[in-house]
Parts: structure tokens; sequence; C-alpha cells
């Protein structure tokens, strides 16, 4: 408990209050969307490229998010963890052999059979797809507020990601192919390669540039304690941004559609809880202390929602149902993964007794 409460403290305004903020960029983004459509619609047709739908605004906001992310990747940290790999390997397992296998079949038996009263087949399918692209992206954003709201293992948590990160060059694509083709949705193989190296490789290789000269340049001091913080703000403003832009392009789907907002949350319900649980579950099993089993499960669990929306809106436009499925996915993951990282902190004595006993 007094974990919890040291944490509740060193949280800033922004970190303490995710879910009112993500609630009133919802209504700021609906609300910009319905007053100013004309706007708007000229925005969401701003492309790089005639015909490529990458957005320009969203895609400049996702890599003020992304870059400072990737800052923090260290990869020169993952062979220390060959010592202890079974955490690693639970939340590996989780993230690519189970997750996005998982989303696909809560998608289909609810999208397209329990709901399929309320919910067309095609939109079924596209809802589906969406969800699918979400899944198949671990997160990497919000990933080290959860490693830090359940007191986990920082380093651990680094090469977690960088490794998810490495995995995702190589995996995300063909998994999201293959698992939209058994949906029987054709997924353009360019375009989606496309979104990966513009959202991925780019920021990431660009990332490892930066820390790599700064840290022989000025060093480590610098860069954690003056380098790294310069970003905050700018990483808060662009997530702010493009939560708004994101509702704004989806205004009347979300007004129009309110009835399959809340039934495609129940989907993304399921699976949270289910892959959070289960990653819990096996970290326990295999006795990995509990500052790196909560973080684990939490990766475990929790997307990568700025490349799943970025993909779906490049793939499927920023109005279509796809794109749709991965903002109510932004919409519901982040209350939710806050009510994982509760129950990971009130079961950490109960957690830590059990493997010590059975140890």
């Amino acid at each position: 408990m007094e974990a919890g409460v040291m944490n509740k403290k060193r949280l800033n305004a922004f970190e303490r209050y995710l879910s009112l903020w993500v609630l009133l960029c919802m209504a700021a983004g609906v609300w910009l969307g319905k007053m100013w459509p004309e706007g708007v619609r000229t925005l969401q047709g701003w492309e790089f490229v005639d015909g490529s739908q990458v957005n320009v605004p969203i895609a400049v906001l996702i890599w003020l998010m992304i870059y400072p992310m990737m800052l923090k990747v260290d990869f020169g940290a993952i062979g220390g963890i060959a010592r202890r790999p079974k955490g690693l390997l639970v939340t590996l397992f989780v993230n690519w052999l189970v997750k996005p296998f998982s989303m696909a079949f809560f998608a289909w038996v609810f999208l397209q059979h329990v709901f399929s009263p309320w919910i067309d087949p095609e939109a079924a399918r596209s809802y589906t797809a969406g969800l699918i692209i979400l899944a198949a992206a671990p997160c990497t954003a919000m990933v080290f507020v959860w490693s830090y709201l359940t007191d986990g293992d920082p380093a651990y948590t680094l090469v977690q990601v960088a490794l998810n990160d490495l995995i995702m060059l190589v995996a995300f694509a063909p998994i999201v192919m293959f698992l939209c083709g058994v949906a029987n949705v054709v997924v353009p193989s360019k375009v989606l390669i496309t979104s990966v190296v513009v959202f991925i490789v780019i920021p990431l290789a660009a990332g490892w540039l930066t820390r790599t000269l700064l840290l022989k340049s000025h060093g480590p001091a610098w860069f954690e304690q003056k380098f790294l913080p310069m970003f905050h703000p700018v990483t808060v403003a662009a997530l702010l941004a493009t939560l708004v832009l994101i509702f704004a392009f989806q205004a009347e789907n979300l007004t129009s559609q309110w009835f399959a907002v809340l039934l495609l949350a129940v989907p993304i319900l399921v699976q949270v809880y289910f892959n959070s649980s289960l990653a819990y579950g096996l970290m326990w099993l295999f006795k990995v202390p509990h500052n790196v089993a909560s973080p684990g499960a939490l990766i475990g669990a929790s997307n990568f929602f700025e490349l799943a929306v970025a993909v779906a809106i490049t793939l499927f436009g920023p109005d279509s149902p796809a794109a749709l499925a991965c903002v109510v996915g932004v919409l519901v993951e982040v209350p939710v993964m806050l009510s994982v990282c509760k129950a990971c902190n009130a079961t950490r004595g109960w957690y830590q007794r059990t493997i010590c006993a059975g140890g």
C-alpha cells in the first residue's frame, strides 16, 4: 500500500489523470469534428503522397511521440538479461504467440457471432481487422509509465521494450497480413510495410543514432538529466493533440455509431484482462520476481496504439471502421491498464510470499 501511495505522489498530473485526459481529448475532438467539419476534412485529406493514406498531421505527431521513446531504448542492455531470461520469455510468448491470435479469436467470437444481429458482416470484418492491428503492436510508449506505477525493474522493462521493437520490425506486418487474411480482409502488403518503415524503422534508427552520438559526446548524465527531460512536454502535447485529431476524424462515427463503440469495447476488455492474467500467472508459475512480473504482465496486455491507429488509417482510411476500432482501443486501454496496475500492486505481498514459499 505504501509503495502505491509513494508512486501516486511522484507522478505528475498528466500521468496521474491519464484517463481524464483521454476523455477530455475525446470530447474536444468530437466537438471539433462536429463544429468544424470542413477544416477537419481538410486536415484529414492532407497526405504525404496522393492516395498513400499517410496523414501528415497524424504522422508528424506520432513521430514526436515515438522518437523520444526510441531515445530511451538501450539495445546494449539486452545481453545482461541472459542470466535471468524467464520473465522476458513469458512476455515475448504472450506478446507474439498469444495476444494477436487471442484478439483475432475474441473479435471473431463477439463481432462476427455474438453481436452479429447489430453489426453487418462487412463492418464486422473491418472492425476485426482494426482490433488485430491493435493487438499485433506491443506497447512501447506507455510501458514505462505502467512499469513505474508498479515499481518495475526499469532495466528489465527497457530490454523488454527493445526486444519487442526489434521483433516488431519483422513480425508485425506478417502477423497482421496473416490474421487479416483469415478474417477475409485484404491488406495491401506494400502499404503495411511502408507504415512499419515510417512509424518504426525510421524513428528507431533516428533514436538509436541520436542516443549513440550524444552519449559519446556529452555523457550519460547530461543525456539522462538534461536532454531526455526536454522531450517530456513535447511528447505529452503530441499525445494529446493526436488523440484530439483522431477523435475529430472519427467524430461522425463516434456519435452516429456509439452503440458500435460499446460493442467494440467488449472484446478489448476481455483481451486485456485475459492476457495480463495469463502473463502474470505464468510469471508466478516460473517464480519471476514481482518487479519483473508486474510490468511484464502489463506489457503483455497493452498495445502500441499510436502505431495501430496510424496503420489502420493508412490501410483503411481515417474514417474507416478499422480505424474506429483502434480509437476505441485507445479509449478503453488507458483506464483498464490502470486497473491492472492496481491489481498488480494489491497482490504484491501475496505474490512475493507464495513464490518464496514455493522456492
